[in-house]
C-alpha cells in the first residue's frame, strides 16, 4: 500500500469526522432548548418524602382523607425516583409520640415529624366539597426550611376519590421534582458546619466530655462506630476536650454524652440502596448524674452499598445532634 493511498484514507476519514461534527452541532442549534421542568422530572429525588392524612373539612366527605393520602401514597410509591417513608412506620412513629395527622401540621410539628421519621418533605392537606364539586388541595412542606408549596384537584360528586387523588398524586410528584431545592435546606459540608457551630460556641470555656454510643444495625455488623466518630470530631473540632472511655479518664470528664443508635435496610431503587438511620443521644453531668440535655434525630441515606449508606446517615444525624447539643454544654465558669 502506497504512502500516498495510506495519506487520501487519513484525509477522507479526517474529512468524514469533521462533516458529521459539524452536522451535530447544526442540529443543536436549531432544535429547541429542553425544557427545564422536563431535566428535572428525569433526577431522582433523594429527599425522603412522608404522606400524611388529609383534613376533612365538612360531612360531606367525612372518612375521604384518608383514602386521599393513601392513594396519593399509592401513585408516589411506583415512582422509582421518589423516596417514600412507610405509612406503618409513620403511624407507629406518630402514636409513640402522640402527634395528630390531621393535616393540621404547623412549623414545629414539621420539624419534629422530620427529626422522627427522617423525612425532609412532607405531603398533608385537606379535602372539602362546594356544591357538586369535591377540591382536594395538598400542602408540601419542607421540614428543614418550613418552606410550603401547594398544588389541587377537583372533581364531581359521585365520581369517586381514585382519579381525583391520582390526579393530585401527578401534581404533587410534578412539584416535588422541579421545585424540591426550594423546600430542602441546602446542603452544608462538614468544614462549614464545624465553623458555624465555632462562632456560635464563641468564647466560652469549653468542658472535658467522655463520648459512648452503642451501636445495632439490623441484619449487619458495621466495621467502625460512625456517630461516636463524628461527634468526636465536632467536639475536638470546636475546642473540647474528649477523654476515651477505654483508657479509665471517665473521671475526669465534665460531661458523659452517651446515646445509642439503631440503621435498618429501608428499600431499594435499581442500584440504589436507602438506609434509615436514628441516633439518640444524652448528655449527663458527671458530678452531679443529672441529664443536661437529650436529643434524638432521624436520617435517611442513599447509596450503592448498605454499609455507606448506614454510615452516611449516622454521620449526618450525629452532625444535627452535634449543632443542637454543645452549646448546651458551655461551661458558665471554670468548674
Amino acid at each position: 500500500m502506497s504512502l500516498q493511498y495510506r495519506i487520501g484514507v487519513r484525509l477522507a476519514i479526517g474529512l468524514a469526522i469533521t462533516i458529521h461534527s459539524l452536522a451535530c452541532l447544526a442540529q443543536q442549534a436549531v432544535a429547541p432548548p429542553r425544557d427545564r421542568d422536563e431535566t428535572q422530572e428525569l433526577r431522582l429525588v433523594e429527599y425522603p418524602i412522608a404522606i400524611l392524612s388529609f383534613r376533612e373539612r365538612g360531612k360531606e366527605v367525612e372518612g375521604m382523607g384518608a383514602q386521599v393520602a393513601n392513594l396519593v401514597f399509592a401513585r408516589l410509591v411506583v415512582d422509582p425516583s421518589l423516596w417514600l417513608v412507610d405509612r406503618e412506620d409513620l403511624d407507629k412513629t406518630f402514636a409513640e409520640a402522640e402527634l395528630n395527622l390531621s393535616g393540621l401540621v404547623d412549623r414545629k410539628q414539621a420539624i419534629a415529624i422530620g427529626q422522627l421519621t427522617g423525612a425532609q418533605i412532607i405531603v398533608t392537606g385537606s379535602i372539602f366539597q362546594i356544591d357538586n364539586t369535591i377540591h382536594v388541595v395538598a400542602k408540601i412542606i419542607g421540614t428543614e426550611t418550613s418552606r410550603v408549596l401547594g398544588t389541587s384537584a377537583k372533581g364531581i360528586v359521585g365520581d369517586g376519590v381514585d382519579s381525583l387523588a391520582t390526579r393530585l398524586g401527578t401534581e404533587v410528584i410534578r412539584t416535588i421534582k422541579t421545585r424540591a431545592d426550594s423546600l430542602v435546606a441546602r446542603r452544608v459540608d462538614q468544614a462549614d458546619r464545624i465553623a458555624a457551630l465555632k462562632k456560635a460556641l464563641g468564647d466560652a470555656k469549653r468542658p472535658t466530655v467522655c463520648i459512648s454510643v452503642e451501636e445495632n444495625h439490623v441484619g449487619q455488623a458495621l466495621i467502625d462506630p460512625a456517630p461516636e466518630t463524628e461527634l468526636m470530631l465536632y467536639c475536638t473540632e470546636t475546642g473540647f476536650t474528649v477523654i476515651d472511655p477505654g483508657q479509665g479518664g471517665l473521671r475526669q470528664a465534665d460531661y458523659l454524652i452517651e446515646g445509642e443508635r439503631m440503621s435498618e435496610y429501608a428499600s431499594r431503587h435499581g442500584n440504589l440502596i436507602s438506609v434509615k438511620a436514628r441516633l439518640e443521644v444524652k448528655a449527663v453531668d458527671r458530678k452531679t448524674g443529672k441529664v443536661v440535655a437529650i436529643d434524638r434525630q432521624t436520617r435517611v441515606a442513599v447509596d450503592l452499598v448498605e454499609q455507606i449508606a448506614c454510615k452516611q446517615a449516622l454521620q449526618e444525624a450525629a452532625a444535627d445532634i452535634a449543632k443542637r447539643l454543645l452549646p448546651k454544654l458551655i461551661l458558665p465558669k471554670a468548674r
